[in-house]
C-alpha cells in the first residue's frame, strides 16, 4: 500500500504562528517513527491578525527553512495548507481530501486528537512540547512587547520575521485590535 514506505506517512497540523523550536522537535520525533510526514498549515486562510499573524505562504517558507536548517532532506516532508472549514464533523474528511494518504497522526491538540481517533486513525499522543516554555502565543507576546522571542524560533524563522517587517507587522495588529 505505501510502496518502499516502511512506516508509512505521518500528518502534523498546526497554525505555526511563528513557527517554533517546539515544532521543529515534534517533526524530527515524528520522522523517526514515519518516513514521510506531511505537514499541514492550520488556519491557512487567516493571516494578518495578532492570533495569526503570518500567511500560509509566508509560514511554508519558514518551515522549509528551519527544516533545511536543521539538515531535514525536502523529500522527507510536504508542506499542505488547510485551510479552515468550521465544521468538526467534516474536518477530517476535509484534511483527507487535501493531502496524500497517511496513516499516522501526530498532534498535541486534545480536539484534533479525538476527531482523528473517531476517524479510525494511529495517533502518536506523545507529540508535545512545554508548552509554557514554547507557544506562538508567547512568543507573538514577546514580539509585541519587545521581548526575548529569537531563542525560541531557528535562526532562518527570525529572519523571515524581519524580512517581511513581521515584528512591525505584530505590533500595529496588536495596536487596532
Amino acid at each position: 500500500m505505501y510502496g518502499n514506505l516502511k512506516e508509512g506517512r505521518g500528518i502534523l497540523i498546526g497554525r505555526m504562528q511563528p513557527l517554533h523550536n517546539g515544532h521543529i522537535q515534534v517533526i524530527k520525533d515524528a520522522l523517526k517513527e514515519v518516513d514521510e510526514l506531511i505537514i499541514g498549515i492550520g488556519s491557512a486562510q487567516i493571516s494578518h491578525t495578532v492570533e495569526n499573524p503570518f500567511t500560509a505562504g509566508e509560514r511554508t517558507l519558514m518551515i522549509k527553512k528551519a527544516l533545511s536548517e536543521h539538515c531535514i532532506k525536502g523529500d522527507k516532508y510536504y508542506i499542505i495548507p488547510i485551510p479552515d472549514i468550521m465544521n468538526n464533523f467534516l474536518w477530517v474528511s476535509h484534511v483527507e481530501m487535501l493531502t496524500p494518504h497517511f496513516n499516522k497522526v501526530f498532534s498535541g491538540n486534545p480536539l484534533v486528537q479525538r476527531l482523528f481517533t473517531e476517524a479510525g486513525y494511529e495517533l502518536n499522543e506523545h507529540t508535545t512540547f512545554n508548552r509554557n516554555i514554547l507557544s506562538g502565543t508567547k512568543i507573538r507576546n514577546l514580539i509585541i512587547h519587545d521581548g526575548e522571542w529569537e531563542n525560541s524560533v531557528s535562526k532562518s524563522t527570525s529572519d523571515i520575521i524581519k524580512e517581511i517587517d513581521g515584528v512591525e507587522r505584530l505590533k500595529h495588529i496588536f495596536l487596532k485590535d
